[in-house]
C-alpha cells in the first residue's frame, strides 16, 4: 500500500517553530512533569509516523499536545489585591497553615479557633501580620456561628468578603458502625455538616455581592466507604453533596465552589497517638457487653493498630493541601474538585472503575484490614444474645 508522504525539513521547521511559540506563551513548569510528557509525545509522533497517514497523525499529535500543555500550563490566577477570606478551623492542621500563607500573599484573613489561647491560635499571633484576625467559634453552638457572622461583616465593610474555606472537622472514633455510639455521628454532623452550612448559608450575601468563592475540605472517606470511618465519613458524603448542589445553584450569582479531597496528611491530630489511645479505651469502656463478648476486644485492638500504622505513613508536607485551597481561591477557573496528595488519584481509579470486591480489598489493605470477629471464629460460641429465638412471640416475627 502507498504511504502517504510525510513532511519535508521545511515543513517541519515550521511545525516546530509554531510548537515553541505555544510553550512559550503557556508558561509550563519546568521540570520532570514537562520533561516527561514531550517524551511521550516524541514517542506517540515516532508511532504516528509509522501507523497513521499524516492528516490523522497530525491531529492526534495536535489534541495530544493541546492536552498535555493545558495540564502543565500554569493556570491564570487573579490578583490577591484586598481579598478577605474567613478560614475555620484555624488551630492547626490545614487551616493554620493555610491561614499563614494567605496572610503572607496580603489576603486579610479571618480565623476562626476553638480557643483563643490555643499553641495554633498563638502562633498565628506571633508569625502573621496585623492584617488576621483571630476569633472563637465552636460550629456546634449556633452562638458562636452568629457571632461570627456578624464579625465577618463588620470586618469586611471596606473589603467585600472574597472566600470562604470550610476546614473545620471532627472525627473522635475509628471503630465499625455497630461499635460507634450514635452520639458520635451526630457530633460529626453537627461539625461537619450543619455547622458549615449555617455558616455558609449566613455568609452568602456577602459572597454573592463579590462573586466570590466557597472552599470546602472534604475527604474521600466521603466518596469511599473506608472501614471504621463511617461516622466521619457519611458527614463528609453530605458535605460533598450540599457543595454540589451550592455549586449548580449559585453558578449564576458568580460564584464558584470548590471541594479538597486530600489524602492522609500528618496534621496535629494525625500525630497525637496518645489521644487516639484514650479514645480507645473510651470505646472500651462504654462499650455493651453484648458487643464486646462478639467482636472481642483484641478486634478493636487489632483495627486500632492497623489505623495507628496508617497513621505513620502519612505525608508530612501540608502544603500541597495549602496549594489546592489556594488555587481554588485565586484561580481564574478553579476545579470543582481537588485532590491532593500521594496515591490519592490512584484510590480513586480503583474505586471508580474496579469490581466491587477489589475496590473493598484494596482499602482493606491500604487502611484498616480487620480480623475477623470473636463470635465467628471456629471453635467460639455464639453469644446467647446472637443466637436466634427457635420460638418467636407473634409480634418478633411481625
Amino acid at each position: 500500500m502507498e504511504r502517504w508522504p510525510w513532511p519535508s525539513g521545511g515543513a517541519w521547521l515550521l511545525v516546530a517553530a509554531r510548537a515553541l511559540l505555544q510553550l512559550l506563551r503557556a508558561d509550563l513548569r519546568l521540570g520532570r512533569p514537562l520533561l516527561a510528557a514531550l517524551a511521550l509525545l516524541a514517542a506517540l509522533d515516532w508511532l504516528c509516523q509509522r501507523l497513521l497517514p499524516p492528516p490523522a497523525a497530525l491531529a492526534v499529535l495536535a489534541a495530544a499536545g493541546w492536552i498535555a500543555l493545558s495540564r502543565l500550563a500554569r493556570p491564570l490566577r487573579l490578583p490577591v489585591a484586598t481579598r478577605a477570606v474567613l478560614i475555620t478551623g484555624c488551630d492547626s492542621g490545614f487551616g493554620k497553615e493555610t491561614a499563614k500563607k494567605l496572610d503572607a500573599m496580603g489576603f486579610t484573613v479571618l480565623a476562626t479557633v476553638l480557643e483563643l489561647n490555643s499553641p495554633g491560635a498563638l502562633e498565628l499571633r506571633a508569625c502573621c501580620s496585623p492584617r488576621l484576625r483571630l476569633l472563637q467559634m465552636d460550629l456546634t453552638k449556633p452562638a458562636d456561628i452568629r457571632r461570627a457572622l456578624e464579625f465577618t461583616r463588620a470586618h469586611t465593610t471596606s473589603t467585600g468578603l472574597w472566600g470562604l474555606v470550610n476546614n473545620a472537622g471532627f472525627n473522635d472514633i475509628v471503630a465499625d458502625v455497630e461499635l460507634s455510639p450514635v452520639a458520635t455521628f451526630r457530633t460529626c454532623m453537627e461539625v461537619n455538616f450543619f455547622g458549615a452550612l449555617e455558616l455558609t448559608k449566613g455568609l452568602l450575601p456577602l459572597l454573592r455581592h463579590s462573586k466570590g468563592r466557597i472552599v470546602t475540605v472534604g475527604s474521600p472517606a466521603g466518596d469511599m466507604p473506608y472501614p471504621c470511618l463511617a461516622a466521619y465519613g457519611t458527614s463528609k458524603a453530605a458535605m460533598a453533596l450540599l457543595m454540589d448542589s451550592f455549586s449548580c445553584e449559585l453558578l449564576p450569582w458568580g460564584i464558584k465552589v470548590s471541594v479538597i479531597q486530600p489524602g492522609c496528611f500528618k496534621t496535629e491530630s494525625v500525630r497525637n497517638v496518645s489521644q487516639w489511645e484514650q479514645r480507645k479505651q473510651l470505646l472500651l469502656a462504654n462499650l455493651p457487653q453484648e458487643l464486646l463478648q462478639a467482636y472481642g476486644e483484641d478486634y478493636i485492638e487489632h483495627s486500632h493498630g492497623q489505623f495507628l500504622h496508617s497513621l505513620s505513613l502519612a505525608l508530612p508536607d501540608l502544603s500541597p493541601v495549602v496549594d489546592a485551597i489556594t488555587d481554588a481561591l485565586l484561580a481564574a477557573r478553579p476545579r470543582r474538585r481537588y485532590y491532593p496528595g500521594r496515591g490519592v488519584g490512584l484510590m480513586y481509579f480503583i474505586h471508580y472503575y474496579l469490581p466491587e470486591g477489589l475496590r473493598r480489598r484494596f482499602l482493606q489493605n491500604f487502611f484498616i484490614n480487620p480480623c475477623l470477629p470473636r463470635a465467628l471464629r471456629p471453635g467460639q460460641d455464639t453469644p446467647q444474645a446472637l443466637k436466634p429465638n427457635p420460638n418467636p412471640s407473634p409480634v418478633a416475627a411481625r
